[in-house]
């Protein structure tokens, strides 16, 4: 009987922390919502700071390739705000995969671009 209750309390324990795990999941989607869109027509459609044409790759490529903490990223930026930075890191460990081929379609272009179109100022050191 005793061991019974005891399981029984531990399942009633698991389910109000599974509870309180899926609020919590909750109101920080909706707080990432308020600051990461995608929207069809702007910057290709990947996932951008509300408002601004500036991309979740950009924030971590600044931050994670070029070494930048969010309050250097804010003070280069002054139009975004600390939370926006952090919301876009969130957005990318939670959709990790889509973001870092996001990062890798954008390289191929650049490298794409670069075979394709001379560098102005290389021809001019010539």
């Amino acid at each position: 009987m005793a061991l019974r209750l005891l399981i029984e309390r531990d399942r009633r324990t698991q389910n109000k922390v599974s509870i309180l795990k899926l609020q919590e999941d909750i109101l920080m989607t909706a707080i990432i919502a308020e600051h990461i869109k995608i929207t069809p027509d702007i910057c290709g459609g990947k996932p951008c700071i509300a408002g601004h044409r500036i991309r979740v790759q950009d924030i971590v490529i600044w931050h994670e390739q070029m070494g930048l903490s969010p309050d250097e990223i804010v003070s280069r930026h002054p139009t975004i705000t600390l939370a926006d930075v952090y919301a876009a890191l969130a957005y990318y460990h939670d959709n990790f995969d889509e973001i870092r081929q996001h990062i890798r379609e954008s390289e191929k272009f650049v490298q794409k671009m670069k075979a394709e179109i001379p560098s102005k100022v290389q021809q001019k050191l010539i």
